[in-house]
């Protein structure tokens, strides 16, 4: 008789170990070793992933088959054995981009890259811009404002004012979340804010992946409480694109994809050329500088 496999969430990642949710409970599972055969240029199984599982003990399993991926978002990242793609985590609802308007200042040009995966990935953004009360509100709101004419969705929060907390919780419940963003910022004290001890818990998986460069990498998925699930990433210092050719760049900034086809040259790459719908918007203030800026960085590689 065959067993009957159950469907599952992977929640955690450790040493070749899966912790998967399932409607029976939580199971420890490994991977099948057919499935790790499969070639491949980045994680074969992330968090976030969907699976199917056997069991083969109490609380214990193996994972049979993974679901196709609906979505990722990934990064490059150097290996010794070339560029590998890194999944910080598969199939989310969307991804919180948590950026301080001060200490640190806000580095708008990572931000910049993080939307840009989200929009090849074509997973919807989140901006949370945090520490607002370390500026005045007038000051806060001109340092994004390049964010807010395009329409991604902002939220300004304090953890110590509690400014924004029961907006953020709300926009997580029930849904599969990644919170990321530079080191500093105030994620954890952000997720404390919104669920007790939940920032300590992130806090703790972070300083096992970043304590050396030969520690485990561990992802989590953790509960929340009025239902979903949010993903701490440990705060990057660098975000390389993966599959993002220079030519398509264009593509994932909104303010620019709307004029490409405006531009004299069909190859026109938006920084010299005569004709460039671009530039001339650039010029008549329709393109906010720092965002043509930022792109013109990516584009030629230049941080």
């Amino acid at each position: 008789m065959t067993e009957a496999l159950l469907r599952g969430l992977v929640i955690r990642s450790q040493s070749g170990f899966y912790t998967v949710s399932t409607q029976t409970g939580i199971i420890t599972c490994k991977l099948r070793g057919r499935l790790k055969r499969q070639r491949r240029s980045g994680d074969i199984l992330a968090v976030g992933d969907r699976v199917l599982v056997s069991g083969s003990g109490v609380n214990e399993g193996m994972i049979e088959e993974i679901e196709p991926r609906l979505k990722m978002f990934s990064r490059l990242s150097p290996q010794p054995q070339g560029e590998y793609q890194q999944i910080l985590i598969a199939n989310p609802d969307q991804v919180v981009l948590v950026f301080s308007c001060a200490e640190p200042s806000p580095h708008l040009n990572m931000l910049d890259r993080f939307l840009v995966i989200a929009e090849k990935a074509e997973i919807p953004p989140l901006i949370v811009v945090n520490k607002v009360d370390l500026l005045t509100f007038e000051v806060v709101q001109d340092l994004f404002s390049p964010y807010k004419t395009l329409d991604y969705p902002l939220i300004y929060t304090s953890s110590r004012t509690r400014r924004g907390i029961d907006e953020l919780r709300d926009r997580l419940e029930n849904k599969i979340s990644m919170f990321t963003g530079p080191s500093g910022v105030g994620k954890s004290s952000l997720l404390n804010a919104i669920q007790p001890g939940l920032g300590l818990a992130a806090r703790e998986v972070s300083t096992i992946t970043s304590k050396g460069k030969h520690t485990t990498v561990v992802r989590e998925l953790f509960s929340l409480l009025g239902g979903g699930w949010v993903a701490d990433t440990p705060g990057l210092k660098a975000l390389a694109l993966w599959d993002i050719e220079a030519e398509e760049l264009d593509a994932y900034f909104p303010e620019l994809r709307l004029l490409v086809d405006q531009c004299q040259f069909n190859d026109c790459t938006h920084h010299h050329e005569p004709g460039c719908a671009i530039i001339k918007a650039v010029e008549v203030g329709e393109i906010h500088p720092a965002r043509y800026a930022s792109y013109l960085r990516i584009r030629f590689n230049e941080d």
